[in-house]
């Protein structure tokens, strides 16, 4: 223990306190010892502050890109599945009978006689904002780079918003237009 260095008090209660002091087990500051001072911590408040600032926008904005890419993902899948029963069945299943026909043999428009037992795929996926896919077959003409194309199916995601056209992050999501955004 460190004594002062200063002149010794010969009255017994200083004598007394120093002896009680001695025995406190509570330490106590020594020279050269200190907390942070308000200043200090406030500084660290302000950096930390400006960093989240800068941080917190760039990760809240990729909530929407991570759905619409989860959403391009499932899109991918469900045209593999479709080539799988076509390749089975040599054609696409119809308007009528839906992405339905990947998971159970189509009761209705032209019955498959070698669609796979257990299906093409397990269950239908629903988008990421929750909403099932939309399938039409064959495909609506649309307006491409090069004029108008149609294809054998439409596979789409309404996007956002739920609700057909749109634009950013609202637009919709076809297989015709995956390279899109």
């Amino acid at each position: 223990m460190r004594r002062s260095t200063g002149v010794k008090c010969l009255r017994p209660a200083c004598a007394s306190a120093r002896r009680f002091l001695a025995s406190c087990p509570v330490p106590r500051v020594r020279e050269g010892e200190r907390g942070f001072t308000f200043i200090e911590i406030m500084v660290v408040v302000a950096i930390l502050a400006i960093l989240a600032a800068l941080v917190v926008p760039r990760i809240m904005g990729r909530t929407d890109d991570a759905k619409r890419t989860a959403a391009k993902v499932q899109i991918r899948n469900i045209e593999g599945a479709l080539q799988l029963y076509k390749l089975d069945n040599g054609v696409y299943p119809s308007s009528e009978q839906g992405l339905k026909a990947l998971i159970q043999k189509p009761s209705v428009g032209v019955i498959p006689k070698k669609w796979k037992i257990g299906g093409y795929i397990d269950k239908l996926p629903e988008d990421p904002w929750g909403n099932l896919y939309k399938y039409q077959s064959p495909a609506p003409v649309q307006q491409g780079q090069y004029g108008q194309i149609k294809g054998d199916y439409e596979i789409m995601s309404l996007g956002t918003d739920g609700e057909v056209g749109g634009e950013g992050v609202n637009a919709d999501i076809a297989n015709w237009n995956l390279e899109k955004d």
